[in-house]
């Protein structure tokens, strides 16, 4: 192994906790931005370091051979693309959330806040990084604990007990999952090959039976719940409501695209043919949190929770994209992860925004906003069209490439599912008339005293510019990308039936 340059980029954050924890309450922040700043720039001179030279950042120390668990880590297209995500995401959470934890604003300081918003990209980064089951299992779980105690630590009067159910629902899907990191292990003994290695455990040929199909489920299940999916979706709501937006940005945006990530990379990539078998049930799953999400997002009056109903709308666009098995679906799915984060994110920000200064999340507290903050409603309309796929935002192109994709294998389930970009026009349009058009009320004179500050544009500007970029540019993404898409298309044996259409032509 070369330099560790993976193990650098996952651990910058990690030593910015350390030194928060040794500096002055009031130079936390500033350290915190410093590192996150210091870890999104390292990121794109590693990609371009390796892309000019044609190297390779693969690391591989054996760890326990007992098991054929390895230190492994490496970053292909689909976990490039979440890194990046991941990495711009962070400063702009911090920036947005520069006052948070100072005076009486939580049960922790703002220290705290800052070295756990950290924790958690440290731990997103190698579960995004990681080419061993184990390794990926323990930073997986580790993430939960900096999350509850944001959840906890800040946020609505309910805090408390929405950062339990968080937590209660995050170990239940741990646990499931550990029967299954097991029962792999104990495969891939039987295989002749004593390995926990995804790429080695993509190789292996597993005779499907009930017990494959048993540890397929158990994986399933758990990265559903954290997805997450319906009915797994109950902690979602009350754990958007009850965070401060960056938390919320954070938990959506990257937190649980670990599930859909846990979709491709395990069940698909270790378990191929229980994968295709339990397809048409899970794809009924995903146009089910298609409309429940949208439906729910319509008639939600908390603004907090609206956004988290229209992520599970999202989130099964996403599955739908992975287990429709067409490379057009998969690659516009994984895509898909990357421009959710970048929308849903600007837009937990920019409400957040609004939020603190009207002292309320209800949708019917506001009106008239366009008048006196025409920035915030600005951000907020584009913030809320990319999250509704319009054609010019990124997350037009990969909606467009998962039901376009869908559609060649199961055009019935495609069909349906357009009817949920219908219904996101309405929730965002809606949302948006109430809030922003009409007449200034008393309350929004009364609170909304002023637009975005600097700072408070500079959290949301480079999400809206990477978002409209890729929406007109979106080649370099789903460059890196199709080669990740291929590999699982081949390891599965699927006929790529979109291939053999554009052929047909």
């Amino acid at each position: 192994m070369a330099f560790p340059f993976l193990t650098v980029l996952g651990l910058i954050p990690l030593v910015g906790v350390v030194l928060i924890i040794l500096s002055k309450q009031a130079a936390a922040r500033v350290i915190g931005l410093v590192m996150a700043f210091a870890a999104l720039v390292y990121t794109v001179g590693v990609v371009a370091t390796t892309k000019m030279t044609s190297g390779a950042v693969a690391e591989h120390v054996t760890w326990l051979p007992i098991i054929g668990s390895s230190y492994a880590l490496d970053l292909d297209g689909m976990g490039l693309v979440m890194v990046a995500l991941t990495v711009l995401l962070v400063p702009m959470v911090l920036i947005a959330e520069w006052k948070t934890g100072i005076g009486e604003t939580g049960r922790f300081s703002s220290k705290a806040f800052v070295c756990l918003v950290l924790l958690v990209e440290c731990f997103s980064l190698f579960s995004f990084m990681s080419m061993d089951l184990v390794i990926f299992y323990i930073f997986f779980e580790a993430t939960l604990i900096p999350m509850y105690f944001l959840i906890g630590g800040w946020g609505g009067a309910e805090r408390g007990k929405a950062a339990a159910k968080f937590l209660i629902f995050g170990l239940a899907g741990g646990l499931i999952m550990l029967f299954g990191v097991i029962g792999v292990g104990a495969l891939s003994t039987g295989a002749g090959a004593v390995t926990m290695s995804f790429a080695d455990l993509t190789g292996l040929d597993f005779v499907s039976n009930p017990v494959t199909k048993l540890l397929f489920i158990c994986f399933f299940v758990a990265f559903a719940l954290k997805a997450p999916m319906v009915p797994g979706h109950i902690w979602l709501p009350d754990a958007a409501e009850e965070s401060t937006p960056g938390g919320a940005a954070l938990m959506v945006g990257v937190l649980d695209k670990l599930g859909t990530f846990g979709m491709i990379r395990v069940c698909v990539g270790i378990f191929p043919e229980e994968s295709q078998w339990a397809s048409p049930v899970i794809l009924v799953l995903a146009l089910i949190s298609i409309f429940y999400g949208a439906f729910a997002a319509i008639g939600s009056k908390n603004l907090m929770r609206l956004i988290a109903y229209t992520s599970i709308s999202h989130f099964g666009f996403m599955v739908m994209g992975i287990f429709a098995f067409t490379s057009q679906s998969i690659t516009g799915s994984i895509f898909y992860m990357v421009n959710h984060g970048l929308s849903t994110g600007a837009l937990y920000l920019v409400v957040g925004y609004l939020i603190s200064r009207r002292g309320s999340a209800g949708v019917n507290d506001f009106g008239g906003v366009a008048k006196v903050a025409p920035l915030a409603a600005g951000f907020t309309l584009v913030a809320g069209l990319a999250s509704c796929a319009l054609p010019g935002t990124s997350s037009f192109v990969s909606e467009f490439m998962v039901m376009a994709g869908a559609w060649a294998r199961h055009p019935v389930i495609a069909g349906i599912s357009v009817l949920g970009v219908v219904l996101a026009a309405v929730y965002i349009l809606w949302t948006y008339q109430r809030m922003m058009t009409g007449p200034v009320t008393d309350a929004t004179r009364d609170h909304v005293t002023s637009d975005l500050t600097w700072r408070e544009r500079w959290a949301i500007i480079p999400l809206v510019a990477v978002f409209l970029l890729l929406g007109f540019w979106p080649k370099p993404a789903l460059d890196e990308i199709a080669p990740t898409t291929d590999y699982y298309m081949t390891s599965a044996a699927v006929t790529d039936l979109v291939a053999q259409i554009e052929e047909g032509r």
